[in-house]
């Protein structure tokens, strides 16, 4: 059989898959870990301080380094580690002293998520689809899909055969990014617009680094990137440590009423958002997600009844699911040359709101005397911000009546 673009969109999905695989999984181990290892929920926030770090840095040097080596070598590599650091992640802490090996094994999926990150988007959007932007918002779902799988077979693994096997599971979290890896290999890639005409009419890369920081609305779409990785994971990341400690329910009504709602109603919102994409004002969509998401924060922090703070969860992922996929949509209208700089550098700045976002509520809840409630009204912060983002895009559109990619 001869593989063709809808193959390379595939192997893109079960790219985010892996990401989620490794994004999750490990979350919901967070009460385990601190029982299992004697590790604070402050010490195990370095779990996820060093995993969107090292995404970080990966976002930061691939501008420099993707081009080169090229996607297909990138992609693969992604899934690889990915399905390497879930395997070490069994093991090392038995080997090492326990946070050592936990965060060793970090390392590696961290290095992995951060690869898979940079190339899926610009791999998807150069593809010969005809509607970029709805098969954006699909490939985005598939985190959505991939969270849901994660925390629903999970909680049905541990459900059966006790918490105490996480480690055996993790072996097996492993297969699908390292079959995925091979599969990758072989799928056909196309080329981004923005490199061939840069190269066709010899004028300076418009995907240079130094042409896209002299956007004004570049930076405005860094903010709204950062806004929508720290609101999203500021919730998600412990969302299940959220509701098996602070609200006092069990591991398995903790992981299906947190990751696995908030998961679901992300993913729903991301489909909707595909579907519906030519009838609906994007702009408006991203403002109505930003301020939903401020909304989903208050109803987790500030009722003292266990089962709203639930809802809360839930209707985060519903609200802040556009604002992530939103933001690369838009941004790839207004620079459409933007290249894999501006996916990386956007990338980066989402990053850098993953990693912010969780460690906000990891400090903050430490020193509240391990109150998660706490931690998640500090990190409103974010969402607020991002409500600011999505009016200044709004107006911007409005001030121009013109789509915005018309003209930038």
């Amino acid at each position: 059989m001869k593989l063709n673009y809808r193959h390379t969109v595939l192997s893109c999905c079960v790219g985010y898959v892996a990401q989620a695989i490794v994004l999750n999984y490990i979350p919901l181990l967070y009460v385990t870990f601190q029982s299992e290892f004697g590790i604070s929920l402050q010490t195990i926030a370095l779990l996820t301080t060093v995993c969107f770090g090292v995404q970080l840095l990966i976002d930061l040097l691939a501008g420099k380094f993707v081009d080169k080596i090229g996607y297909r070598a990138c992609g693969a590599a992604g899934n690889f580690l990915c399905a390497f650091g879930l395997v070490l992640l069994a093991f090392l802490p038995r080997i090492l002293p326990p946070m050592a090996g936990l965060l060793t094994a970090s390392l590696f999926y961290s290095a992995g998520a951060g690869l898979l990150e940079v190339i899926v988007s610009p791999v998807v959007e150069a593809c010969p689809t005809k509607h970029k932007e709805s098969v954006m918002g699909f490939l985005h779902s598939a985190y959505c899909w991939g969270s849901v799988a994660v925390v629903l077979v999970s909680t049905l693994f541990f459900s059966l055969f006790g918490i105490g096997h996480w480690k055996l599971f993790a072996c097996l979290w492993a297969i699908p990014p390292l079959v995925n890896a091979v599969f990758f290999l072989f799928v056909p890639l196309y080329k981004l617009p923005g490199a061939e005409e840069g190269a066709e009419s010899g004028a300076k890369p418009v995907n240079s680094f130094s042409a896209l920081v002299r956007k004004p609305i570049f930076w405005l779409f860094v903010l709204l990137m950062l806004c929508a990785g720290a609101s999203e994971q500021a919730v998600s990341q412990w969302a299940s440590a959220f509701a098996e400690q602070g609200l006092g329910v069990s591991k398995t009504v903790g992981d299906l009423a947190g990751p696995l709602a908030f998961a679901v109603l992300m993913g729903l919102c991301r489909v909707f958002y595909a579907a519906n994409l030519r009838r609906i004002s994007l702009e408006k969509f991203l403002l109505i997600g930003a301020a939903g998401c401020v909304a989903a924060y208050l109803l987790i922090s500030l009722p003292p009844l266990p089962a709203l703070n639930l809802v809360g969860c839930a209707l985060c992922g519903l609200f802040v699911g556009i604002l992530w996929p939103g933001t690369y949509s838009l941004a790839s209208k207004a620079m459409p040359t933007g290249g894999t700089t501006m996916f990386a550098l956007l990338a980066l700045a989402g990053d850098l709101g993953c990693l912010s976002g969780p460690t906000l509520v990891g400090l903050v809840s430490g020193a509240a005397g391990d109150s998660l409630k706490a931690g998640i009204l500090a990190a409103i912060a974010f969402p607020l911000l991002a409500v600011f983002g999505a009016i200044l895009i709004l107006r911007k559109k409005k001030k121009d009546a013109l789509p915005l990619a018309e003209k930038d």
